[in-house]
């Protein structure tokens, strides 16, 4: 499976009609087994499915640690792409009772309203602890800037989402692209969890807006600074600040608006 493909065109303008060749994002299914037991199916752009299965693993409490794992694999099974996560016998006896018969059940987004989702993540999340050394704001936003240097199937396709993970110094720890930004986010923290360098993760960046659940993974993944391109929806606020989180975004032409954890930025 491919992540971008070519297609033909009609284009309308004020010239007329005429044929583009263009290039489009690949997407895809995947499945994700844990134990055998179906825990998530969704389109994704095909590449790196096994670090997407660790980080969502990660993000939804299946896991806590690279530790956790005992076994990852990917195949194809027709058209259907499958990854097949196999646990410790003692994680799996802790996280066995969430699957029900028709397939995993995620606990956290299972909660009905608002207030319920940002307390259940916080029963599993402890809030971060003080800023600490604060990142370099100027730095940071440069990296935010500058994301589009690391997205490029985004420059061939105009539809791909990235996200990139710095350290503390904010030197690039790595950087994935997919058609969900969800996913792009589970493929960058499942590749930093699997190789060990999680704990080094202080900045994530993000192409789109930082809703609920990009806060979800980054809280998950340890990470509490998030910088995006687009503003931030009003749980993923509520949600960061009940963490002692840092959110922030673009302000153009060349600023950042800081939504809440100002401390971590140093200007």
């Amino acid at each position: 499976m491919d992540t971008f493909s070519s297609f033909e065109a009609q284009q309308y303008d004020s010239r007329g009609i005429r044929v583009a060749s263009l290039t489009l994002v690949g997407e895809a299914p995947l499945l994700i087994r844990v134990q055998g037991q179906r825990l998530s199916l969704g389109m994704r752009t095909p590449g790196e499915e096994i670090p997407q299965a660790a980080g969502f693993c990660l993000a939804e409490g299946i896991v806590d640690a690279a530790g956790d794992i005992t076994g990852l694999a990917y195949a194809l099974n027709g058209a259907d792409a499958i990854v097949d996560v196999t646990l410790t016998a003692a994680r799996w006896a802790g996280v066995a009772e969430r699957f029900e018969a028709q397939g995993g059940a995620r606990a956290l987004m299972a909660q009905v309203d608002s207030d319920r989702l940002v307390a259940a993540l916080a029963d599993i999340v402890p809030p971060f602890s003080g800023p600490g050394d604060a990142l370099d704001g100027r730095l940071a936003l440069d990296c935010l800037q500058r994301l589009d240097e690391l997205q490029p199937l985004r420059a061939k396709t105009r539809a791909a989402h990235a996200a990139a993970v710095y350290r503390s110094d904010l030197t690039l720890l790595t950087a994935s692209e997919d058609v969900g930004r969800h996913n792009a986010v589970d493929k960058a923290v499942g590749r930093l969890l699997l190789d060990g360098t999680l704990s080094a993760a202080a900045l994530l960046v993000l192409s789109s807006r930082i809703s609920f659940d990009l806060v979800q993974k980054a809280a998950r993944a340890g990470v509490a600074v998030i910088f995006s391109m687009s503003r931030p929806t009003r749980l993923a606020v509520q949600t960061a600040l009940r963490l002692n989180m840092t959110l922030a975004c673009l302000a153009r032409p060349d600023g950042l608006l800081v939504f809440c954890g100002k401390e971590r930025i140093g200007w």
